[in-house]
């Protein structure tokens, strides 16, 4: 009877193997990770004490099961199981390995029943996500192209990848990016790009946090809190996309997770990744970049986009302070945007220069930031603090700059005072 079981066991292991292999193509490499995931299985709560991984588990049991290991699987799986136990897929996973104790597994999800399509395949998307950014985390010495310079007082950056269902913490470390978590994450039903109330689409853009809402005022069903953005932002606005109540929350206690594509436009973290990621961040200061897809490249390479944003601005400085108009406006798009429907001459006009008289004035540029717009790559958005001297006259005011290249030339397409 015990070697039947272990010989079922085998079978069943292999079956189930197989089957992950033709949901996940992915896994084939599984192998591969197993050593660089086990030193990260086990990650530092905010507490001191240690929390489970809830990716690097899941990556285990198939590595296990790749090697016929069907009471290793089970382990690992219990240990997930009880770090956390309203872990549905965890749940529906332990199911399959128990029933490959008494038969065949036959499909992913067996235990669960035939009448849980949707819920399956729910399930089934979630630990695809899981498990793909998992074994892809970014490769070290690699920095997310849409950062190119961060404020010194600006101690994080959150950038989402919505395509791979993931969220990136980074540091500011001296103006060096580095790692510190990523998590899985939920967004739009209808995916990204919101144009509308309503839509069930998440946003595109750079945003900021503009405050931190305790569970306890919240509804259960936002978990033990949430953080809203600034949707829309300016150039949101400038481009006609409206609703509002785009945030960053948790889950209803009685859940761990939602599946990839689940919320109304919100980005949904677990409540442990939520506490994590809300105790790290700076109201009003913390940049959060959600993008369809966040590309890595180069220390090098982004050290030279930056050169670039950085010129750019201080040839618009430099021809700011020759007060020549032909110079300042060639800086501009014809193009260029605002909410009144102003022209680019009638909105030059309305500015307020800080100017006294003839005088020269004198313009110094502090705390700037350089992002590359998500969803546009030839885009790029510059906030700065602008400092004006002239003759008696002081002046300071914090501007934003949409940059777009046309043909081979950078051009303001949108500023604004913020």
């Amino acid at each position: 009877m015990t070697s039947g079981l272990r010989k079922n066991s085998r079978q069943a292991g292999a079956l189930f193997l197989f089957l992950c292999l033709t949901i996940f193509p992915f896994i084939i490499s599984v192998a591969n990770a197993a050593t660089k995931m086990r030193s990260s299985r086990i990650i530092p709560a905010e507490s001191g004490a240690v929390s489970v991984n809830p990716d690097s588990l899941l990556i285990e049991v198939y590595q296990n099961l790749s090697e016929n290991k069907l009471q290793l699987a089970q382990t690992k799986i219990d240990e997930l199981i009880e770090a956390y136990p309203n872990f549905q897929l965890a749940q529906l996973i332990k199911g399959d390995l128990l029933l490959m104790h008494t038969r065949p597994v036959t499909s992913f999800g067996a235990g669960l029943g035939a009448t849980q399509g949707e819920k399956l395949k729910e399930l089934r998307d979630e630990a695809a996500a899981r498990i793909h950014a998992f074994r892809e985390k970014p490769v070290p010495g690699l920095i997310p192209r849409p950062v190119l310079q961060l404020r010194d007082d600006q101690k994080q950056v959150i950038l989402i990848d919505t395509k791979k269902s993931r969220l990136y913490l980074y540091k500011n470390d001296a103006g060096q990016l580095k790692l510190l978590s990523d998590h899985y994450i939920s967004h739009g039903k209808f995916g990204i790009n919101k144009l509308k109330e309503g839509d069930q689409k998440t946003p595109i853009g750079v945003y900021y946090i503009t405050s931190h809402l305790s569970g306890s005022k919240l509804p259960d069903f936002y978990g033990p809190g949430a953080l809203p953005l600034n949707y829309p932002n300016d150039w949101d606005k400038v481009n006609d996309r409206g609703g509002s109540g785009i945030w960053l929350h948790g889950v209803p206690s009685a859940s761990f997770s939602r599946p990839p594509l689940a919320s109304d436009g919100c980005v949904v973290l677990t409540n442990p990744d939520f506490l994590k990621i809300a105790a790290s961040v700076d109201i009003g200061k913390t940049p959060v970049i959600i993008a369809e897809q966040i590309e890595f490249i180069s220390a090098a390479k982004v050290n030279t986009e930056k050169q670039l944003a950085n010129k750019l601005l201080e040839d618009w400085r430099l021809d700011l302070e020759s007060q020549n108009m032909n110079r300042i406006l060639a800086n501009y798009s014809r193009n260029f945007k605002t909410i009144q429907g102003d022209t680019l001459n009638s909105w030059f006009i309305k500015q307020k220069t800080g100017l006294d008289g003839g005088t020269m004035p004198v313009i110094r540029l502090r705390d700037v930031t350089h992002f590359r717009y998500p969803g546009n790559d030839e885009m790029i958005v510059s906030t700065f603090t602008q400092e004006v001297l002239s003759g008696k006259i002081k002046s300071s005011n914090r501007k934003r700059q949409y940059w777009i290249k046309e043909a081979s030339k950078w051009r303001i397409i949108y500023e604004i005072n913020v």
